[in-house]
């Protein structure tokens, strides 16, 4: 699922994007250009330095997945 990013993801923001992640069992996979980690790494998801315009493909079949990731409000269809 293709997602755009809305804000800034670093520091207090990422860690609220791997705490929703690891409420859910599944592998999660979040791919920018050549960079794909682990949404569950606090590490993986800085060094992806996300910023508003950027596209991120969020690599899961898990529709709640998907909701809570939108939940945070960093992310739009």
């Amino acid at each position: 699922m293709r997602l755009n990013v809305l804000k800034p993801v670093f520091a207090d923001s990422a860690s609220e994007l791997v705490q929703a992640a690891n409420q859910f069992e599944d592998t999660i996979l979040i791919k920018k250009g050549h960079w794909s980690i682990d949404a569950k790494s606090l590490l993986g998801v800085l060094a992806l330095s996300l910023q508003p315009g950027d596209t991120i493909e969020l690599a899961t079949d898990n529709e709640e997945i998907v909701s809570a990731f939108l939940e945070l409000n960093f992310f739009s269809k």
